[in-house]
């Protein structure tokens, strides 16, 4: 970044002469340095996950999610600052009631997606506001097939097969590429997901971390929900087992 401490840094409205706006790309790496989320869209639904650094034995488990329910049909997993996260989860869910009173029917991922990157690119073209220092993957099962979509600080949105964001979106991508989505089922998926992101958790350095996952599919009648959990704790031992035998190799 040449161009930093020069003044191209101060302002979303201002272009640094190679055409970047640096306070969205500083945006972008609040979301690279949080924890990682990750998503698969398989053939009967969506899978979300994401980690969470436990910071203190005292904490109440299963508080300050970062899995949220947007309507019935949708859902919001978010990696960076949970403050940004948590106005863009309103706006989601404000849109999702507005569609639902207007349309009469639930939201479509392509709408909720196209709304949400809307806000947030709003949010890098005035100097008296700043990015929002989140990514977010959204879930959708409100017509005749699954959707994902991931949305970056920036506003630009795309929809995925499978994708991660976060500090670990790297790794977590090169696993999910050696998966067969085709064929893959959501409680598989949910199984997947603890494995891949529990492998990069190293307990030696890294802090306690709880595992957040949640689903929308036939398994759950299209509702986006938290997943059960004895299939949580079958995804947590098969994540252990599967780090546990990487440290063996």
């Amino acid at each position: 970044m040449s161009s930093i401490g020069t003044g191209y840094d101060q302002s979303t409205t201002t272009f640094s002469p190679d055409g970047r706006v640096f306070q969205v790309e500083y945006a972008s790496k609040a979301v690279d340095n949080s924890s990682t989320a990750v998503g698969i869209r398989c053939k009967d639904g969506v899978a979300l996950a994401v980690e969470k650094p436990m910071l203190s034995k005292m904490l109440v488990e299963g508080s300050n999610r970062r899995i949220l329910t947007v309507d019935k049909h949708s859902g919001i997993c978010v990696s960076g600052l949970m403050a940004d996260a948590r106005q863009i989860v309103n706006h989601a869910r404000d849109e999702a009631a507005n569609y639902l009173d207007f349309n009469g029917g639930p939201i479509p991922g392509s709408v909720l997606c196209d709304r949400v990157s809307g806000l947030m690119h709003t949010y890098t073209l005035y100097w008296y506001v700043r990015p929002f220092g989140a990514s977010v993957l959204i879930a959708n099962y409100a017509e005749d097939e699954p959707q994902l979509y991931a949305v970056e600080p920036s506003g630009i949105s795309y929809r995925f097969l499978a994708t991660a964001v976060g500090k670990g979106k790297n790794a977590s991508k090169s696993a999910l590429e050696k998966l067969d989505l085709s064929t893959l089922t959501c409680r598989d998926a949910v199984i997947e997901l603890a494995k891949i992101l529990y492998t990069q958790h190293d307990p030696a350095k890294d802090k306690p971390i709880e595992l957040e996952l949640s689903w929308v599919c036939d398994a759950s009648n299209r509702m986006h929900q938290l997943v059960p959990p004895d299939l949580k704790a079958e995804a947590w031992a098969a994540a252990k087992a599967a780090r546990e035998a990487m440290d063996e190799d």
